[in-house]
């Protein structure tokens, strides 16, 4: 994928994000040159072992990270929708991190302010995709849900 690609992919994972984001009042993410190099390095370590897992740093907390794979070319579009999708299982009522929605909740986590983008092509075709998010929220910060996933504004 050439340096223009990886441009436009990422930004069109931003401009979904920060749409959603509104939706969620949220403030808008900027894309972080430093997070999206660690994201695509990352992304590309993904592919070449073709499994997904979660990075050592997020699991310490280090930032938030969502992960896509897919055995074609997703857009970034495709894969905030999927991620997004989720606030279907999300309980505005019942607030706090399950695994089923926790792509939707680093999404539209209030406190994030910057994002960084990934994206890698395995020898298969398939891509991965690596979103990071500082601050991170919703695994690290557990009490505070109620603040930084707001319902969306209809």
């Amino acid at each position: 994928m050439g340096k223009s690609a990886s441009k436009v992919f990422s930004e069109e994972v931003l401009r979904t994000h920060n749409d959603y984001r509104k939706t969620h009042q949220a403030p808008p993410l900027k894309l972080s040159s430093k997070l999206s190099r660690e994201a695509s390095r990352y992304a590309e370590s993904l592919a070449s072992t073709r499994i997904l897992k979660h990075s050592a740093d997020s699991s310490k907390g280090n930032y938030g990270e969502n992960l896509a794979w897919a055995s074609y070319d997703q857009s970034g579009k495709d894969v905030c929708e999927r991620w997004y999708n989720e606030v279907q299982q999300y309980h505005f009522n019942r607030p706090g991190f399950t695994s089923g929605t926790g792509h939707f909740t680093a999404m539209v986590w209030k406190s994030s302010c910057k994002l960084g983008v990934g994206k890698a092509v395995a020898s298969d075709g398939s891509t991965f995709v690596v979103a990071r998010y500082t601050p991170a929220g919703n695994i690290v910060n557990q009490g505070h849900f109620e603040t930084n996933v707001l319902p969306a504004r209809s």
